[in-house]
């Protein structure tokens, strides 16, 4: 699956972060738990240069606990880097932002010097519940689709700790194909955006492969298949996504496990952990450099074929050359002939 997003939007949104980044002094960065890697934005990464970010790994109660202290532990050693599993309907959570944020900042905090945060993270990971959650009134939009958020707000949180919101945003381009589908089997990317039984069928495999027990209570299944689309089948008729005739209506069978999977129903799940992301960055890496020593030798064999054809030029451009010499000496000739006769 391929993820695009519009160039302008992007721009935009790059431009924003440059010119905030300036004038924070610390980022926060809202992650969904279930994908701590794929819900990072990249540019994020890169324009934060080296002020401190504060990772909200948002959705706690969705994640799986042992996966999810795996992230914890890799990122432990990073001093520019605080990670915390979290929760906006979590109050208790909510009250110790102000707590990390003085962890990661400790020369500000006063009224005269405000630590000034910077709110950040991909679409539908929770950056305005979290907004309304501090501030303790309704001040951000919220809703299940991605990219509610459109403008900055800045506002202040207490005396000693302001807030800036920036865009939900994605990248121009996905370069793993395993992330993209991640986002969209969690519900970052828009589902009319995407083929909902594929994103279905990746989300069933990773189960069958990491939380079959979870697939086999929900749906109460005795015995489960290796294939993801059987899989699907069963569920889309334990669960009446039929059509007339009995057949199973696999797009609506799409729809009753992406629900289970993103509300929690099917339980607790991460699906990723560091040592696998290292696994799929060299893939994507080694693919990367595959494809660039092949166009490296589409144009090292277009060299020969560029030679041969100014070659040929030249050698018409000789012929032309030596046609109009022997013309002119034939004209030449032919004039002293005259000459002569006369």
């Amino acid at each position: 699956m391929s993820v695009q997003w519009y160039p302008g939007h992007m721009n935009k949104a790059r431009r924003e972060i440059e010119e905030v980044m300036t004038q924070v002094d610390i980022v926060i960065e809202v992650l969904d738990a279930r994908i701590p890697d794929s819900s990072q934005n990249p540019m994020l990464n890169t324009l934060r240069g080296d002020v401190p970010v504060l990772r909200l790994l948002n959705k706690k109660d969705l994640a799986d606990k042992a996966r999810l202290d795996l992230w914890l532990e890799h990122w432990r050693g990073n001093e520019s880097v605080l990670a915390h599993p979290f929760s906006t309907l979590d109050k208790a959570d909510v009250s110790r932002i102000s707590q990390w944020v003085s962890q990661m900042v400790p020369h500000r905090g006063s009224a005269e010097k405000p630590i000034r945060a910077m709110i950040a993270g991909i679409p539908n990971v929770g950056k305005s519940s979290l907004m309304n959650a501090l501030l303790g009134r309704r001040v951000a939009k919220v809703g299940d689709e991605p990219a509610v958020t459109k403008s900055q707000q800045k506002l202040k949180v207490t005396n000693g700790f302001q807030i800036l919101d920036t865009p939900g945003i994605l990248w121009p381009k996905i370069e793993n194909p395993d992330a993209s589908y991640r986002l969209a089997v969690t519900g970052a990317v828009r589902d009319t955006a995407i083929d909902y039984e594929d994103v279905a069928l990746a989300g069933l495999k990773f189960f069958i492969a990491d939380y079959l027990e979870s697939l086999t209570t929900r749906y109460k299944l005795k015995e489960i298949s290796a294939d993801p689309y059987e899989v699907l089948k069963v569920i889309g008729s334990k669960r009446g996504a039929l059509r007339a005739g009995g057949k199973v209506d696999m797009h609506k069978a799409a729809e009753v496990f992406l629900n289970d999977v993103r509300t929690g129903a099917i339980g607790p799940y991460v699906m990723e952990t560091p040592e696998m992301i290292a696994h799929e960055e060299r893939l994507v890496e080694e693919a990367k450099a595959k494809k660039e020593a092949e166009r490296q030798a589409r144009l090292a064999a277009a060299v020969p074929q560029r030679q041969q054809a100014n070659n040929r030029a030249y050698r018409n451009a000789q012929s032309l050359e030596q046609a109009e010499s022997t013309e002119q000496a034939q004209t030449i000739q032919q004039d002293e002939n005259i000459d002569d006769k006369q």
